[in-house]
């Protein structure tokens, strides 16, 4: 994709952005961005822009962080499932040519098929 540039409105503030990625998708993130700085702001109106900034990006990074650990869990439990799956695959494996043997077994005797 080619390089865009998206102006983002942030707690009255316009900066010019040039990016490859979707435009709306970097406005939504700026959208956010603006509502996040803007209460953070509001709930304590003694703070700057700069250190609502921070705050902020100390909550993004504490978002980002939770979620790295949420999906390394489930590429785990992901991992374990195909582990488990492939060993039962191998004993449904077995236990159909030992269901074969016994059935050869059965019609070996008596010489008629068994099932």
């Amino acid at each position: 994709m080619e390089k865009v540039r998206v102006t983002l409105n942030i707690c009255g503030n316009d900066y010019n952005i040039t990016t490859d990625e979707d435009p709306k998708y970097v406005e939504g993130l700026g959208e956010r961005l603006n509502e996040d700085l803007s209460k953070i702001i509001k709930d304590n109106s003694r703070l700057s822009i700069t250190q609502a900034a921070i705050l902020a990006a100390l909550d993004y990074l504490d978002e980002a962080s939770k979620a790295d650990s949420t999906a390394d869990n489930l590429r785990g439990q992901i991992k374990e499932y195909l582990e488990d799956s492939a060993r039962y695959k191998m004993e449904a494996e077995v236990a159909k040519r030992e269901v074969e043997r016994l059935q050869r077994e059965l019609k070996g005797k008596d010489g008629k098929k068994p099932f």
